[in-house]
């Protein structure tokens, strides 16, 4: 009896596994109501991206500024003042949030040695200094002018403005083609590492090269936690479906995290993977120039598994993993996969 019930309990659930998505594939609509009714794959992502929202929104009031805001808008006033040509008025719609933005962070955070403020105060400087005369513009300049004549707002005036500039040929690495290709082939997911402490300053480094990696309106919507602590190593290695057979192996962790309270709008709920991925992969790369080497682990979606590892790392609702990267000193007697890729005919699509 108990042997027929998980029979047709199994049935059901091919069928269910199966079928519904052909049928509720038809429109939105039906995918939607298959999601709502038949499965919680999303639902995961759905409470975080509005938990993301809602502390963005939340912070914006609070604070009268988002500090992701403020990212933001800085950098749509770079892409105006590097136009060509030039609109002689732009920024309208965002000045004012942007101004008061600064203003309130600036007051509520502290934080005057940071080269990210400093490029706050140089692009609005520059971009008072360039633009012309509006009536909303000039409110906001003499807003901006009075705060900065009663404040400390100045940062490293001997520096270098943090402004549009112009690349120069002799700022450019002696780095060839041939070169960069051999370090992309050389670099290969290893699994075998020695016993040995990675240095946390050479952790710094690769991550200072992963913070160079471009981001949507330069948000940087991640973080990294650096696990060496072998008790917290060993629990967390436990989750990734990835490392059977050389978890106990693996000296570090680096795990990506994504933060969604970057973003106001569902739109952008993607970015985090997107971001997060272009500096993983700038960091991978810089950890073999540092005698490193790395092994990027899957985090596929599974629901007990993120319960899992939002407990261990203490992570907000609207903090979702992204990748999981193991570090360490490569062992040279241990092997690392092929992995022949595809060619350029199966990678490239060329519409004339």
């Amino acid at each position: 009896m108990k042997l027929l019930f998980k029979r047709v309990v199994g049935r059901l659930k091919r069928i269910a596994h199966e079928f519904l998505p052909r049928f509720f594939v038809s429109n939105y609509f039906m995918s939607s109501l298959y999601y709502l009714v038949f499965s919680n794959r999303f639902k995961r992502e759905q409470h975080a991206v509005l938990k993301g929202k809602v502390q963005h929104l939340k912070e914006s009031r609070e604070n009268n500024a988002s500090f992701f805001t403020l990212i933001r808008n800085t950098h749509r006033i770079e892409k105006g003042l590097l136009m060509k040509p030039r609109r002689p008025i732009f920024g309208l719609d965002y000045i004012g949030e942007t101004v008061e933005a600064f203003i309130r962070i600036w007051e509520y955070e502290k934080m005057k040695t940071d080269d990210q403020y400093k490029w706050f105060l140089d692009v609005l400087q520059e971009y008072f200094r360039t633009t012309g005369s509006h009536p909303k513009i000039d409110v906001y300049q003499k807003k901006f002018n009075d705060f900065l004549n009663r404040s400390d707002a100045t940062i490293n005036t001997n520096k270098s403005k943090s402004i549009p500039y112009h690349r120069l040929e002799e700022h450019k690495p002696n780095i060839s083609f041939e070169d960069f290709y051999r370090l992309t082939r050389y670099r290969r997911s290893v699994r075998w590492f020695l016993d040995k402490k990675v240095p946390q300053e050479l952790i710094n480094k690769a991550l200072l090269a992963a913070g160079q990696s471009p981001s949507a309106c330069n948000r940087q919507p991640f973080e990294y936690i650096v696990i060496n602590e072998p008790e917290l190593l060993k629990n967390v290695l436990q989750l990734p479906m990835g490392v059977k057979g050389y978890a106990d192996n693996i000296p570090m962790l680096v795990i990506a995290v994504g933060n969604l309270t970057a973003y106001f709008d569902e739109r952008d709920r993607h970015l985090i993977y997107i971001d997060a991925s272009l500096a993983n992969m700038s960091f991978m790369l810089a950890l073999e120039t540092l005698g490193l080497s790395s092994c990027p682990i899957n985090w596929p979606d599974v629901e007990h598994l993120e319960k899992r590892m939002e407990k261990l790392l203490k992570l907000k609702k609207f903090q979702r993993p992204i990748m999981c990267i193991a570090v360490g000193y490569p062992d040279s007697e241990g092997k690392v996969a092929y992995s022949e890729k595809r060619n350029i005919d199966t990678l490239k699509k060329v519409l004339q």
